[in-house]
């Protein structure tokens, strides 16, 4: 959303810190996961046992992801691209934002709002490409933003000065105090946020460190912030985005995500269990 001057600063830490070196749902594909088999005649040796290994991190993190609606599937325009994808070494942080277009619009014309904050973002505001990482809108469509990959680190043009290390995940609508906010849209959101930690281990109820990189933010340059894994652009940035309504379901935004990583932790332990058990009865 744009950004308005005047509201008040909050009280996270900062350390100083020396300069560093660095229909729509029809549309969408659901990609299903691929068991392996393993090659006829091999196995273990007669007397051995082979025990199972752990489930990878990247494993279980990746029952998270949502489905999203590509760029190519929203129709962002090439024409309007001006520069390449840059990347974090790792997503630590989830910035919520709202596009602050009026609410009560049609699900079937979220593509064209989103193309409308592209153009806006790219040519308007000459930022080259979408600020967003991704956008929800009010039926829990998740859409594709800035250009990179959407389970790589993109650094985009969400919440000047906290750019690198975190993902910005706008609501489509106004979210001012009182505005009810859907619930598809918050489950979305928070399946975002579960999945988007859960690939660099980011717990959702934590607190993160992230370098400012520009004084424009709340923030100095080049000082280390402590702030919460998961924060409205108005904890960066003097704005009114995301809107009190979306500010006030923070809270239960971080607990809904960090309750989906345990659920998806549980499973992969159980398949673990399953899965040691079986090689013990084949030995």
């Amino acid at each position: 959303m744009s950004d308005v001057r005047g509201a008040g600063r909050r009280g996270y830490r900062v350390r100083w810190v020396a300069a560093g070196s660095g229909a729509v749902a029809a549309a969408v594909l659901l990609a299903l996961p691929l068991a392996g088999v393993p090659p006829f005649g091999v196995g273990p040796a007669q007397g051995t046992r082979t025990p199972a290994a752990p489930t990878s991190p990247l494993v279980w993190a990746g029952t998270l992801k949502p489905p999203i609606v590509t760029r190519a599937q929203w129709g962002a325009d090439p024409k309007l691209l001006d520069q390449k994808p840059h990347y974090a070494d790792s997503v630590r942080a989830v910035v919520i934002h709202h596009t602050g277009h009026p609410n009560g619009y049609d699900c079937a014309d979220s593509p064209d709002l989103v193309r409308e904050v592209y153009e806006a973002h790219a040519v308007n505001k000459a930022w080259g490409d979408i600020g967003y990482n991704f956008l929800v809108d009010t039926c829990g469509t998740i859409f594709e933003g800035r250009l990179g990959g959407a389970d790589r680190a993109v650094i985009g043009a969400h919440t000047v000065g906290l750019n690198t290390g975190t993902t910005g995940i706008a609501a489509i609508g106004t979210f001012t105090a009182g505005t009810p906010v859907p619930e598809p849209m918050r489950r979305s959101i928070e399946k975002l946020i579960a999945w988007k930690l859960a690939l660099t281990q980011a717990d959702p109820v934590a607190n993160t460190h992230l370098l400012s990189r520009n004084s424009d933010s709340r923030f100095a340059k080049n000082t280390t912030v402590t702030m919460p894994a998961v924060f409205g652009h108005i904890d960066a940035y003097e704005t009114n985005c995301p809107g009190d309504a979306l500010m006030q379901l923070l809270p239960a935004l971080r607990k809904g995500a960090a309750r989906l990583q345990g659920d998806a932790k549980l499973l992969a332990h159980e398949k673990d269990q399953r899965s040691r058990r079986q090689a013990d009865g084949a030995g």
